[in-house]
């Protein structure tokens, strides 16, 4: 069984994370459904992005559709941290850091 659950890239019913405990080792339907799930996301952030660009070099752009870009890149934004940090609880642990902190070096200090 995984020792770390996956953070999934949704929200619980009230906006709390959501969290995969699984002994599949990411191969399970819901590990696959949540890798699924992260490339829609950061391709909609990827797409969300060059609209804004586009959106911000026209002048007549109003304060409602602005607002609107805005509210939708915070969503995007909030989708691509969360992805962050399921990847980065992922990631393997270096030796060093289990056994206490980094190795010591012998570097002269001035």
């Amino acid at each position: 069984m995984s020792t770390q659950p996956r953070l999934l890239p949704w929200p619980g019913p009230a906006g709390q994370p959501c969290y995969l405990v699984s002994d599949a080792d990411g191969e399970g339907y819901l590990s696959r459904l949540a890798d699924e799930m992260e490339a829609v996301q950061l391709q909609m952030g990827t797409e969300l992005i060059g609209h804004a660009r586009l959106m911000l070099r026209d002048r007549k752009a109003g304060a409602r559709e602005l607002r609107y870009l805005s509210e939708r890149l915070v969503e995007a934004l909030r989708d691509a941290l969360r992805i962050a940090e399921s990847r980065g609880g992922r990631l393997p642990v270096p030796d060093e850091c289990e056994s206490g902190g980094p190795t010591q070096t012998n570097e002269a200090s001035e």
